[in-house]
């Protein structure tokens, strides 16, 4: 397994702002989710100093996370050249619920709302046997590596499942935060909420291409 590992979910989007499922479909950033990537990224380098450099950045391919994984660098002072774009750590596929809001698929569902996996009801989506598949390729790949990982919602939740060996009911009781991250070494997962006052400097945000 890896030696070390940072979980980072994507900043806020516009379609998050408005609860509409994305997917592998797309939306950008708002400004509240610049601001949480470029903080995301600050955090990491108080976190990490001097030993900034010998951190792999990985990223899902998908545009939000092409986003965040650029602010993220840009916080820690480093070049987005460096990220490894893979679709294995992508967001789980939801099919023909994409882009439509949450609240009319409960509505169409009732039953849903007493449920934390029905993501995985979505038609012609992802299975939850199927991310696990990608995910366990991804991990056997980058075994024993020190790294960051801009992934997104679902799929953070089932890797954060996976590295910590729980059940699958286990995957939907988690948090899914886009104002902090998680650090797994040794079996063990901590939660790191970014500093607030980062979230509120004054910076210049460049206009980000967020295509998928």
């Amino acid at each position: 397994m890896f030696a070390e590992i940072y979980l980072l979910r994507h900043g806020q989007t516009h379609f998050n702002a408005e609860r509409r499922l994305q997917g592998q479909c797309n939306s950008p950033l708002t400004d509240l989710g610049q601001r949480q990537a470029f903080a995301m990224g600050k955090t990491l380098a108080k976190q990490l100093g001097a030993q900034l450099n010998q951190w792999q950045i990985v990223s899902s391919p998908l545009g939000r996370t092409k986003q965040t994984s650029e602010l993220v660098c840009r916080g820690m002072g480093v070049s987005a050249q460096q990220v490894i774009y893979d679709a294995r750590i992508q967001e789980v596929g939801l099919g023909d619920w994409e882009h439509e809001q949450i609240e009319q698929i409960v509505q169409r569902h009732p039953a849903f709302a007493a449920r934390n996996d029905w993501y995985l009801e979505a038609p012609n989506g992802e299975s939850l046997t199927q991310v696990q598949a990608r995910l366990r390729e991804w991990l056997a790949e980058y075994q024993g590596q020190q790294l960051i990982v801009v992934s997104h919602g679902l799929t953070g939740m089932i890797l954060k499942a996976m590295l910590m060996q729980q059940d699958d009911e286990q995957i939907w009781l988690q948090e899914r935060p886009q104002d902090a991250l998680f650090h797994y070494r040794n079996k063990q997962l901590t939660k790191i909420a970014v500093d607030a006052n980062y979230l509120h400097e004054t910076l210049e945000l460049p206009t980000m291409s967020a295509s998928a």
